[in-house]
């Protein structure tokens, strides 16, 4: 196992007041603010990004992902980050949900062009406006929930009889407690907007909301553990939902 990256106390109460700062002081550039952090969203327009203009656009200046009852969406479908893929790096942002369930996609691939737009799989860094799963860790359209929100999780395989044939199984072995899963939900602000870090470091893989630390995963397996890939945004078939993102910055760790 490799030695666990961890994101210190402090640096997330930086992270958060420099979110307020952004969102006081308008497109002011993250750079100029965070060293090290890119912009990743213009607050105008949607260049750098690709998806469905009919469920993508920017609306209060905020990357706005819409749905409606008429058409429903058959699949889950995701705006696209064309700037380039990530491996090891460390994302901020603000989000705000209505209704439904949404996510930030990492490390992760486009599979395939849908009828309302990319399809994606991969690492994904979950949220909702529900009570259960804002914060995991789901691989979307692969291995499914690798960690519930507070827990510190090992990713492996191990052997397994099935008809006949040794076949390789997914274990998830909790090795501890970030804090209990409604305690944490009680810090996430419903219709709200909230800071979201996500931070990618070798095969260590590590969620914050509102500087609480939602879930923390290494995982171990090589063939499946993906080291890079895009980065993308999810809107979720479904009851209509309305999802919005602010203050995107990354920041390319070494």
């Amino acid at each position: 196992m490799k030695t666990m990256h961890r994101l210190r106390f402090p640096t997330l109460i930086a992270a958060a007041a420099v979110a307020v700062l952004l969102s006081a002081a308008g497109p002011v550039p993250a750079a100029d603010l965070e060293p090290g952090f890119t912009s990743m969203f213009n607050g105008k327009d949607l260049t750098g990004w690709s998806g469905n203009p009919d469920l993508w656009f920017v609306k209060d200046g905020c990357i706005t992902g819409q749905t409606k009852a008429d058409p429903k969406l058959t699949h889950n479908t995701f705006l696209v980050y064309t700037n380039g893929d990530v491996s090891d790096f460390e994302l901020r942002c603000s989000y705000k949900i209505i209704n439904g369930n949404s996510g930030i996609q990492y490390r992760s691939k486009v599979v395939d062009q849908g009828k309302f737009g990319p399809i994606v799989a991969g690492y994904q860094a979950d949220f909702e406006a529900g009570k259960t799963y804002s914060g995991i860790l789901y691989e979307e359209r692969i291995r499914g929930i690798l960690a519930l929100r507070g827990e510190k999780v090992v990713i492996t395989e191990v052997p397994e009889e099935k008809d006949g044939k040794t076949q390789k199984k997914l274990k998830k072995e909790v090795v501890g407690s970030l804090g209990k899963s409604d305690e944490i939900q009680k810090q996430i602000k419903d219709e709200d907007w909230n800071d979201y870090v996500v931070i990618a470091k070798g095969n260590h893989l590590q969620h914050f909301i509102n500087g609480q630390q939602t879930v923390d995963v290494v995982d171990e397996v090589t063939s499946k553990a993906a080291k890079s890939g895009i980065l993308a945004l999810q809107i979720h078939q479904g009851p209509p939902m309305i999802v919005q993102f602010r203050d995107m910055r990354i920041k390319t760790l070494h």
